[in-house]
Formats: structure tokens, sequence, C-alpha cells
């Protein structure tokens, strides 16, 4: 350990150390470790690398100034090397009490020497860790700290040697929070006040008083008592601003309020007795008497000069409310109410008048109706017909908005005397009592009655599961409501872990009557997991499903169902590849799930098996010397588990590994057509010299004087024995050869055979083009073509003719170089094209526009510009022509 003896500062430092020279700082790498509390630093464990100077770096931090200085360099040598172990043995320790404040961060420091270093761990003693706590080995950062963090917290540094450990408190303060303060207040004079202020903090706050801000002690008609504050009959001296002050050492927080003490005569300015007051005949009426006053008035009533006291009719309350009851035509009149204190007093006046009472003439009828249907409540009423009559509707006491119903509920009639009740489409939820108010603005009457609206049982409660097996379990549950209608039968619904789609179950009995609470669901899958639900149904439909029960799985059994898809084939030579489908989660039926396979050549009597393990294997090989190409096997196949085997599959033949061909093709022949093509074909081989299934032929072709590995290659798909190859040069000798193809690779070649293709077709067009209008026959003649020596002869000429730019195009053969064409009456002009052809195809074309006008060659523009591909010739306006020279070739 290097002690920092930091210079005197305030407020805190932060440390770094020095090795040798700056800025070479020492990092916090588990072996070395520098207290932010003392500034010093520790090495667990030293290494040669650790000699040197050392000097301590510390920073203050005031606001944005940052100022460091350095400690003297102190020398750490080389004393002699120790490789012993040690135990752990802690150093840097965290206080034995640590304070903070709610809401700071707590840092505590845990360091230990040891050899190997010391891993250092953190706990809570008389608590859990919690998700505030961040913890990087020597230190344990808690944020945010609330009471809950307060108790005992240890480090323990542990290595192979053994463990050491320490331990210290933290204690949680708070600075003072009111949880209840003053507010201004008015009072009457005379009267009783008590005010109260509760704070939380820790240490529990001190209370005081300030009054216009001065302290505020117990005084004949004041007391004070801690957060409490009571004054006895107030005089006006007792207005004026106070405030209580809660504190501890942590800090001070204030409430104020304002206390004013009135004294005032009675005054009915703000709330004088209402001049008009209607009463309904028999009914009953309250008029309040509440003049301004303080202190509180003493309140009398009279009806016109007649003093009225309290009687079996009459009622004057303590806060001076007036309240008549079973009143007759002869309460009409004036009723004043005279308000008097020591200050002064007033009255005011109102007239009463009474009305005739509010009656319902025609009451709701109770009704059972069923879910979906509609229903009307009559209610009508009569009323004094000066004033307005009002109906409401309310359901088991709670008022009906028809503006929130859904379009549940509506008003039957617009009428002022008709308050009917419209239930469209209705709901189980409807059900119950329907009260309807009639009301006017002196009294009201309801009267009520009650709708039953049966629909379809609610859902059945209590799922449980008992009796698990693996194909079977016994259900039971509780009935649930059924809504006016007997419950008929039950239905048991389940889902697995594997599909969240509910399906229909079946049961033992198959039908479960309407009072059953229990019933054995059969069929089930072994080794799955299920949850089930109860639905009840009657004659109105079925309710809504129980909630699903708690998860189980069905116990294990044997496989029942063999693998599916077994096939295979391919592979390397010596190989017999076997495929097929792994089995689903479904079908599996327990743990340690996998495949048995038995398999033999076909004709022997002997069965090879192979246990196969893991559920979602899918193919087995097996390799042997003995094993001959494309030779069948006879392969089956069974599931097991660790409650035993399932059934075996059917039996398949399964082939091993294919080989090349082993023979060739042969009587290949190879025929040129035109320059750039030539037709092969060939004898087939015998499919009984094969090593596996013929997939088609390769066809290899090369220039003569070309290696045979750059040929090109075509390849036929099945048993056809000809091809058509395209692409070729002119003139140009071929060396032709055929293979057989299987999955394994290409055969031995057929004896080659040689071709030469065709030389090309005249590169020059018709030339010198003219013609002759005679009639409705128009004769086109050309300058011959001659073939050079290098061009395949001429054997005639196609012609291209086209009426307009919208017709179809008629094609002319000629041997010679002239054709006669016929024409229309009112021809005008045409577009022709002209060219060679011969054994080589046909040449370039010659593009002409004939005018009846004119006999001379009027070539069309750019119609030839340069030497094309065979049948790809693009000129202007020749699309349609070309298509139909391309497919008269072919």
């Amino acid at each position: 350990m290097f002690t920092c003896s930091p210079p005197p500062h305030y407020p805190g430092l932060s440390y770094r150390w020095l090795l040798n020279e700056f800025p070479n700082f020492i990092p916090a790498d588990g072996r070395r470790f520098v207290s932010q509390t003392t500034g010093n630093l520790y090495i667990a464990k030293t290494e040669a690398s650790d000699l040197g100077n050392y000097s301590c770096f510390a920073t203050s931090h005031i606001d944005f100034i940052t100022k460091s200085v350095f400690s003297k360099f102190s020398q750490l040598s080389l004393a002699a090397e120790d490789a012993r172990q040690y135990a752990p043995s802690i150093k840097a320790r965290f206080p034995a009490d640590t304070y903070a404040l709610t809401g700071q961060m707590v840092t505590l420091e845990c360091f230990a020497f040891g050899n190997p270093v010391p891993r250092i761990k953190w706990r809570k003693l008389d608590g859990s860790q919690t998700s505030k706590w961040i913890s990087s080995e020597p230190l344990l950062h808690i944020q945010n700290v609330d009471f809950e963090d307060e108790g005992t917290y240890e480090c323990e540094a542990e290595n192979i040697k053994g463990r050491d450990t320490y331990q210290g408190r933290i204690i949680i303060h708070a600075q003072p929070d009111w949880l209840d303060v003053i507010t201004d207040t008015e009072a009457d004079i005379g009267s009783d006040l008590r005010w109260s202020c509760v704070a939380s903090g820790k240490p529990r706050p001190a209370v005081r008083w300030l009054r216009d801000g001065q302290p505020l002690a117990s005084q004949n008609r004041i007391e004070v008592s801690g957060g409490e504050l009571r004054f006895s009959k107030l005089v006006l001296e007792d207005s004026g601003m106070y405030q209580c002050v809660a504190e501890n050492k942590h800090g001070t927080v204030y409430a104020s309020a304002e206390l004013t003490v009135q004294a005032l005569a009675p005054d009915f300015r703000l709330n004088p007795v209402k001049r008009l007051i209607p009463a309904a005949r028999s009914g009953k009426v309250i008029i309040p008497c509440q003049p301004r006053a303080a202190p509180k008035a003493t309140v009398l009533w009279t009806k016109g000069t007649e003093l009225l006291i309290n009687s079996s009719r009459v009622t004057i309350t303590a806060d001076g409310t007036l309240i008549l009851q079973n009143i007759s035509k002869s309460d009409e009149g004036k009723y004043t109410c005279f308000a008097e204190n020591f200050m002064g007093k007033a009255n005011s006046t109102g007239i009463l008048s009474v009305r005739d009472a509010t009656k319902i003439t025609l009451a709701p009828s109770s009704a059972d109706i069923n879910v979906g249907e509609n229903l009307t409540l009559q209610c009508h009423a009569s009323h004094d017909p000066t004033m307005d009559l009002t109906f409401t509707w309310s359901l088991d006491d709670f008022p009906i908005d028809l503006d929130k119903s859904e379009g549940h509920y509506r008003r039957a009639s617009a009428k002022e005397a008709v308050g009917d009740l419209a239930i469209v489409n209705a709901q189980l939820k409807h059900s119950g009592r329907y009260t309807c108010t009639a009301q006017t603005v002196v009294d009201s009457t309801s009267e009520s009655a009650t709708l039953t609206v049966r629909g379809p049982p609610g859902p059945p409660g209590g799922v449980v599961v008992r009796d698990i097996g693996d194909t079977s379990v016994q259900l039971s549950w509780s009935r649930g409501f059924d809504n006016h209608s007997p419950i008929a039968r039950y239905s048991i619904e389940a889902r697995t872990l594997l599909s969240n789609k509910w399906k229909q179950m079946r049961t033992n009995p198959v039908n479960i009557e309407g009072n059953a609470e229990t019933a054995q669901v059969v069929n089930l899958i072994p080794w799955m997991d299920y949850e089930f639900r109860v639905l009840a149904s009657n004659i109105l439909g079925v309710g809504e499903p129980s909630l699903p029960s708690s998860k189980i799985r069905t116990k294990e059994a044997a496989p029942t169902v063999a693998p599916s898809g077994l096939g295979g084939g391919g592979g390397a030579p010596n190989e017999l590849i076997i495929n097929w489908t792994p089995t689903l989660r479904d079908y599996q039926n327990g743990d340690g799930f996998g495949y048995i396979l038995s398999f033999r050549k076909k004709g022997t009597q002997e069965w090879l098996t192979a246990r196969v393990p893991h559920a979602e294997s899918l193919h087995y090989v097996y390799r042997n010397e003995s094993i001959g190409p494309y030779t069948p096997f006879e392969v089956k196949i069974k599931a097991y588990n660790r409650k035993g085997e399932g059934p075996e599959s059917l039996t398949a033949i399964v082939y091993s590994a294919e080989e090349e061909p082993k023979v060739a093709p042969f009587r290949v022949t190879a025929k040129a057509v035109l320059s750039s093509e030539m037709d092969v074909s060939w004898e087939p081989v015998e499919q009984g010299d094969m090593t596996g299934v013929l997939l088609g032929y390769e066809i290899r072709y090369w220039k003569d004087g070309d290696k045979e590995e750059a040929a090109d290659r075509v390849r036929t798909a099945g048993l056809v024995t000809s091809a058509h190859v395209t692409g070729l040069n002119p003139n140009t000798k071929y060396h032709v050869s055929v293979r057989a193809y299987n999955r394994a690779g290409v055969g031995p070649p057929s004896p080659s055979t040689n071709i030469t293709t065709i030389k090309p077709p005249p590169r020059r067009p018709p030339g010198n083009i003219s013609w002759t209008l005679t009639g409705s026959t128009v004769t086109i003649k050309w300058d011959p073509v001659v073939a050079q020596a290098d061009e395949s002869a001429v054997t005639g000429y196609k012609m291209l003719y086209r009426q307009d730019s919208h017709s179809a195009p008629t094609l002319y053969l000629a041997s010679k170089s002239r054709i006669d064409i016929p024409v229309p009456e009112d021809f005008t002009h045409a577009f022709v094209q002209i060219r060679v052809t011969g054994p080589g195809g046909d040449g370039i074309p010659a593009e002409v526009h004939i005018l009846r006008n004119s006999g001379t060659s009027m070539m069309v523009e750019d119609s030839v510009t340069r030497p094309v591909p065979h049948a790809a010739i693009i000129t202007t306006n020749s699309l349609a022509m070309v298509a139909l020279i391309r497919y008269l070739e072919l």
C-alpha cells in the first residue's frame, strides 16, 4: 500500500497514481486499486512490472475550474521473490456506518491483498440485491438510495487459499418533506380553529410556528403543540400571516397561510331566499336560509305575520333551513327568514306556490325476452301544465345514458307525457330492475319493472384436471349461470403448446348432460402439454368458455405410429443412404425418442439394424466395401422412446449409391443444317449395362485443331436419342462425341464423328431492283447474286411483300431474279424485302419502297447497314416480315 496524504482541500478530490512519469497512470485492473476516499494505492499481489517510482495525483473540481497536484515520488523495489500463495486480507474498507440522504448515490469500497488476487463479492445481509446495484468488484454503487436500502452490507474476498469478510451499515437519512400543510382560511369571530402541519424526514423534523415572521408560543387563547396550532374564540387581532417550519440537520421547509377573522352583520345580498318557490301538492319543499354573517346568525321564520315553530309538518333545522311536508293549497303565501347577530339583523322573503303533483299513469311491466330481441318499456305521466316534465331511466339504480349505450337504448316517443324506453338487440347485461322517474322542478315519482334476458349459459368455473393418464384425463368443473334457460349439455375443448387453436375433444360419456360436473377426456396424445376449457350450451346457443385449466402433461407411452417418408439413395461409392421424415412432436409419445432401421440386400435373408437417436434425425448412412453400385435394399423403420418401440413401417426399396455409366452410346451421326446448326443422333446404351438411373446424354463438340477438354456441351433429358445443336461457326470442321450421364457423373465417350458446317449465304443483298406495273400485276426484277468461293450456292430468292405498315406480310419464292405479284386496282405503294436463300440459309435483305408512278429502285433509308446474325435482321418496318421468314425456315 502507498499512502497519498493529500493537502487540505474542499470539496472532495479525485485520485490517480502515476508510475515513473506523466501521464503513465495506473489502471484499475482488479490487482491494483485506488481508493477515492483516502487516495491510497493498493496492490493485491506485486509483480516485476510494478517496480518503479509512484506519485499520487489529486484533482479538485470547482465549477469549471480544475486543479491537480502531485505528491513526491515513492520507490517500489524488489526485496526478494516469493511465489507462495496466501489467503485474502481485506485492507481497504468502507466505514462501519455510512450515512446518506435519500436520492443520493452511495459508494462502498472493499479491496484485499492475496495470492492469487482475490475476487470481491457483495451482499446485503438483511435483504436482497436490487436493480439499483452497480457492482464492479472493489466498488459497490447503489443509485438513488431509499429507506429500503438501509441495512448491513458485507464484502467477501476469496481465492483458492481462503476468504475474508467485512461488514458495515448504510444508514439512510432524509430532508424534511411536507405531508400536510396549512391553507388560507377565513373564520368567524368567536369561533374555534385548529391548524395542522405534518412533515416526514429522518431524523424526525421539529415543527415550530411563526406569526407575521415572529416566533409564536402558547398564550391565552392560543395553544402551540408541535405541528398543531389551536385558537379558542377567535378575535379580529388573530388575523395575520402564519408559517409552520419543519427542520432537521439536513434542511428546512416552510409552509405559509393567511388567517382572516371576519365580523359581519347578516347579509342576504349573495344568498337571498328564492323569490318564487314552487311546490307540489302533498309533496315536500326545502327552503334554505343562508345569509352571510359572522358570527353565525340566529334564524327565525314567519308565514305572513305568523311565527313558525317545529311541528309535524314544519321543521326548522339547526342551520336555519325551513322544511314543509305534506303540502296543501293552504300553505301558499309569503315566507320570511329573519337573521340576527350582535353586529345587526336582516331578512329575506319568498313566495310559495303550490302546483299539481306529478303522477305516473302507465307504469312499465316486467318482461322476459331472449338475447338479440327488442322490447319497449312503457312509462306515461301526468303533471302540472305550468312546468316541464322530464323522464329518466335507471338500471339497478344506475342512471342510463342513452348517448353512451352503443345503440341499445333510445327514447321510443317524442311526446312530453310519454317516456317509453326502447331496448334494441338486448344482451344479458341488460337484465335487471328498470326504474322510470318522471320529474318536474318541484317533485318526482318513480315506478319499476324487472326485465329478464334469456341467453346462452355463462362460462363454467373452476376447471380442474386429475387422474392424468397417457391418453386420457378426468375433468371437473362448477356450474356457471344458466342465464334463465336450463343448461342442456357441455362440451370440452383443448389446445396444446404446439398450437394455440382450441379443438373439441372426444369425451366419455360422448354426450355430457347439463347436470354433469365431471367427464373423462379421451384420445389424447401421450407426453403432450394440454390446456382444457369447458363450454355450456342451452336451446339459445353455446355460451362463453371457461378460463383455461392449468397446463398438464399426459404420461408417456411407446410410439404408436411408424415414421413416414422412407426412401434414400445417392451418396458416395459403397454407401447406402436411408432418408425419412422426422417424426413430429405430436407422435413422439415420450422422451428419449429415436429411430430403429432394418435393412438387407434384396434377395438375402438376414436383416441388419441400426439405432439413430434424436427425434430431429432424418437420414442414416451405411458404409461397406461389399456394397455394389445401384444395389437394391429392402428397408424398414420404426420409432422408439424410453417406454418402448413402435410399429414398423412398410418395406421400401432403396438403392445404394450410383456409379458413372460404364458403356458409351454408339453409331453417332451428325448432319449439318444451315451454316450454324447441326443435328446429332445415336444409338442408346442398354439399360442392363447402367449402374444408376440414366438421366440423359451429353453431346460434346469441338473445332478441328482444338483439344477435346475445350469442347462445348449440350445435354438432353430422358431417353431421347437425338439433339439439335446451334451456334456453330459456318464452313468449319467439328468433332462430335456423345456420353451417357446419371447422378454420379458422365460415362465414357462414344467414338467421335466429324462434320463440316455449310458455307454461309452470300453477304451481298440483291441490287438494281426495278419494277413495272401492268394492269393488276407488278413485275419486280433485280440483278442476280453470285456466291463467292467462301459462300454457299444461291438456290433461289425469298421476297416479303406488304401493302402498308398495318397489313400482314406475304412470302413469295422465286428461282430466278424476277417475280410477278398481283396487286389491287387501287394500288399506290408497297414495301418489299428481297434476299437470297440456299443451303447455308438466308442472306441479307434489300428493302425497297415501290411507288405506282415510279419504276426505279428506291432503297428504304438505312435498310441495309451491316451484316447481322442469321434470321435476326432488323430493318425499318420489318419486324413482322422477319418473324414470318423465321417461321417458314423452321
